[in-house]
């Protein structure tokens, strides 16, 4: 017993075991073989419908026994996978000639299941036949079938390429097939002129087959990459939709009629109404499929003011309406996966033919000589008829009969059998001529094949006159149109994009919406919509056709177009930055910019908390690909971007510190630098470090606001600010007591129509929102309600929605201000006025 078991290492075990495996679905699963174009499961199905009498000419029978027969007799496997190849070889969406003719659901190409096998019928196609055509002439070897008890065919005789002109898809161990179908009628040609021209070059084939012919039809493009496909095996081409576009009175319509080779037409449907529901795309009013007997149609409704082209190449680009399509020609030759161009191909099958030839011809012969013989023993039996006939009337039986004529006129022994056997009436004088014509006919045919047998030339004249013969039978007009160049898809995203203006908000935790003008001004007494510890920075009033350019502290900058933040209402939280970008949870957003074009000559200035500062051009900021947070100013260790503003190079810069600083000095003082750059120093800071920065138009009359963390709340003039130059300590504004100091929160540089919201939070009661007029503040005292022992959290201006600044150069309305002049003026001191000070009444 002990002799018997094998000591063997794990690795050799399944490495030997997974060769033989991969072996096998290689060469008998999932490849096509080159000679006829079929896998193994389908050659199978093929041949067990020829030996079961079910072709064209008969009725159709269940589709059920042709499995089971499949299965009993030649392919030990399940019976969905049978039955699933042999209703892919019916389907004429996938197959560029049909080899099986079905009766019934047979699928669609909405990708819906065929029906039960018990409830379809199936017989083979014309065109089936003719693969199968001489197959009991012994023209192709037979193997015995798995359970040796049956022999099938090892390939079919094929009397057209198949492999090209239906195609191939397969998945194998280490190896793939993805051959799409071409024309028939242009493999043919190709076939002929390469039997006739054995050494012609891959452009002469190319003049007869233009490239692949997708039974769905569509648009082929790329010249270069079907040659190359030809050349090696491996290519590809650009397949896209073929469309139409109907323009009529309240709307225009891209009419799709025909759609990539097995691109899924309902997933197609689904994911272009997904764009229009999305609003991926604005003026889509309706996505329909129209499909139905007489073809395929799928009509796209969108508004007239729509760029249909634009819209239509968006569609080419995000969906299958235009797909690649990569050539992997691999197949099985001399029992080997091989990737072979066209060239190989054709030779591949073109060998197979003069094989397959060659032995019919060797089988017809060997008949012919039979039959001759045959009927050169009838025709003599009948010249001496009478002799015959009295030699037969006095043998004892049959057998002595036979060994009578054998012995007494030399007849052999088939002679002798058919003499024998032969019936009363044949020896009339008529059947005299005609045994001596088909003797005549056997010697002309005998001759022929002689010729074929002895003759190359005259071997490849039958192949091309067989070839010549299917191609008149089954005629197949081009599907697929041919376009030598690759059409570049450009999309202008703006003229995809409605004009439309709305709100746009963005708040410290960076929650993001788009609020409709119809949202905002319904939402005067209703809060805004936001978590409970989260702040409102920015609210800007801008058109879907503009751009946002978001700022964290980390030194980052997000790149979000208007049209694709979703719309929410006022009331609402909205959607995190993280839908778009991905964000880390750490990141806080501490301003943004609206930009509407990037070719304006404006600057975006940043400043950090540790007092660098650095003026970079707008147009840098422009991006095509916004996925992730991009690098807008190298930080240093603790560092935070504190705040951003866009300017024209004609502003005035006010920065204040923690401990009341201020310096104010002109823009041209900043340097211009990149993106990734640290910046220089903004303000000579001593355990200080800023608070606010704020740009203004130097030839205007502002007041500036500081508020403190008491509370408390300074108004001062912007003229009494003492200019000076950057990197200096600057003017302190205000007395802090040793006792209990005054540190600044935030600073302004406002109009007096501005108003201001400020935010608070109180120990006893939940955040609210008090709102007052700039103009009130320095006025006989007048209250809103107390803000004594409050946390202010923040403080914003509701009413500032777009950046005066940007739209003066847009419209270029607005002449350069004069640079600001340095010149010292008095300082003037002011000690904080609180909040109970300043507001003695209801507002």
């Amino acid at each position: 017993m002990k002799e018997k078991i094998i000591t063997q290492s794990l690795d050799d075990i399944m490495g030997d075991r997974f060769g033989k495996y991969s072996k096998y679905i290689i060469q008998d699963r999932a490849l096509p073989d080159v000679r006829d174009g079929l896998k193994p499961v389908q050659r199978r199905i093929l041949y067990a419908m020829y030996k079961d009498g079910n072709t064209h000419l008969k009725p159709y029978r269940k589709s059920a026994k042709t499995v089971g027969n499949v299965i009993g007799n030649y392919h030990p496997h399940g019976d969905t996978s049978v039955y699933e190849a042999m209703v892919r070889l019916s389907q004429e969406w996938k197959m560029r000639m049909p080899l099986i003719d079905m009766q019934g659901n047979n699928g669609s190409i909405d990708n819906d299941p065929a029906a039960a096998m018990r409830y379809t019928e199936a017989r083979l196609s014309p065109i089936a036949s003719e693969l199968l055509k001489d197959i009991d002439k012994e023209t192709v070897q037979m193997a015995l079938n798995f359970d040796d008890t049956e022999y099938e065919p090892t390939v079919l005789p094929a009397k057209y390429p198949n492999l090209l002109v239906n195609g191939a898809t397969g998945i194998s161990s280490g190896y793939a097939t993805d051959i799409p179908p071409h024309n028939l009628e242009e493999v043919i040609d190709a076939t002929i002129y390469r039997i006739l021209h054995p050494h012609c070059s891959l452009d002469d084939l190319m003049k007869f087959i233009k490239g692949p012919d997708f039974p769905t039809g569509a648009i082929v493009e790329g010249i270069n990459g079907i040659r190359k496909a030809f050349e090696t095996g491996k290519g590809k081409v650009v397949v896209r939709s073929q469309t139409k576009i109907v323009e009529e009175k309240n709307m225009n319509k891209i009419v799709v009629t025909e759609i990539p080779y097995e691109v899924n037409k309902a997933e197609l449907v689904r994911k272009l109404d997904e764009i229009r529901f999305q609003k991926n795309i604005d003026g889509i009013i309706e996505v329909r499929d129209e499909s139905d007997r007489n073809g395929l149609s799928i009509v796209i409704d969108l508004k007239k003011d729509v760029d249909v082209q634009n819209t239509l190449n968006y569609f080419y680009k995000n969906t299958d309406l235009q797909k690649n399509y990569n050539y992997n020609m691999v197949a099985i030759k001399n029992k080997r996966p091989v990737c072979m161009g066209i060239v190989e191909i054709l030779d591949g099958y073109i060998d197979h033919q003069i094989d397959v030839v060659t032995k019919r011809s060797l089988f017809d012969l060997k008949k012919a000589q039979e039959r001759k013989h045959i009927v050169d023993g009838l025709i003599k039996a009948i010249s001496i008829l009478d002799d015959v006939v009295h030699t037969i009337r006095h043998s004892h039986d049959k057998q002595d009969a036979k060994k009578n004529l054998q012995l007494q006129y030399h007849f052999t022994e088939k002679q002798a059998e058919a003499i024998v056997m032969l019936q009363l009436y044949r020896l009339t004088n008529t059947d005299i001529v005609s045994l001596e014509k088909e003797k005549q006919e056997l010697e002309t045919l005998i001759q022929t094949l002689n010729d074929i047998l002895n003759s190359d030339q005259v071997l490849r004249k039958v192949i091309v006159d067989e070839l010549k013969q299917i191609k008149k039978q089954y005629p197949s007009p081009r599907l697929t149109q041919i376009k030598h160049e690759v059409q570049e898809i450009v999309i202008d995203e703006e003229a995809m994009i409605l004009p439309e203006d709305i709100y746009v908000s963005i708040t410290r935790d960076g929650y993001v919406k788009r609020i409709s003008q119809r949202s905002y001004k319904a939402s005067e007494n209703i809060a805004f919509g936001k978590k409970d510890d989260d702040v409102l920075l920015d609210l800007h009033f801008a058109s879907t056709l503009d751009k946002l350019l978001i700022f964290t502290d980390k030194g980052n900058y997000l790149f979000i177009p208007i049209h694709k933040l979703e719309e929410f209402k006022w009331k609402e939280l909205g959607k995190h930055i993280s839908y778009f970008i991905k964000v880390s949870p750490e990141e806080k957003m501490i301003g943004s910019i609206l930009v509407k074009s990037f070719v304006l000559p404006l600057y975006v200035l940043l400043t950090t908390r540790l007092g660098q500062i650095k003026r970079v051009p707008l147009k840098e900021f422009e991006v095509a690909r916004y996925t992730k947070p991009l690098k807008c100013m190298n930080l240093k260790k603790d560092d935070q971007l504190l705040q951003v503003a866009l300017t024209d190079t004609n502003q005035a810069i006010v920065l204040t510190s923690s401990l009341g600083y201020v310096s104010l000095y002109s823009e041209d003082e900043i340097s211009i630098l990149g993106l990734k750059a640290a910046g220089i120093k903004a303000m000579n800071l001593k355990d200080d470090y800023l608070v606010a920065m704020n740009t203004f138009d130097p030839l205007h009359s502002y007041s500036y606001v500081l508020i403190s963390d008491q509370p408390g709340i300074k108004r001062m003039r912007i003229s009494d600010i003492p200019s000076c130059n950057r990197a200096t300590k600057g003017t302190s504004i205000f007395k802090s007591p040793k006792t209990n100091p005054i540190h600044a929160l935030d600073a302004f540089v406002l109009d007096t129509q501005d108003q201001l919201i400020i935010e608070s939070e109180q120990k006893k009661e939940n955040l609210y929102i008090k709102d007052y007029s700039l103009s009130q503040i320095g006025q006989k005292p007048s209250v809103i309600q107390s803000m004594k022992n409050e946390t202010i959290m923040h403080v914003y201006d509701r009413h500032s929605l777009s950046t005066d600044l940007y739209i003066s150069n847009q419209d270029e309305k607005v002449e350069k201000s004069q640079p600001l002049e340095t010149t010292s003026q008095q300082d003037k001191h002011f000690e904080p006025i609180s909040f109970d000070d300043l507001f003695k009444e209801d507002f």
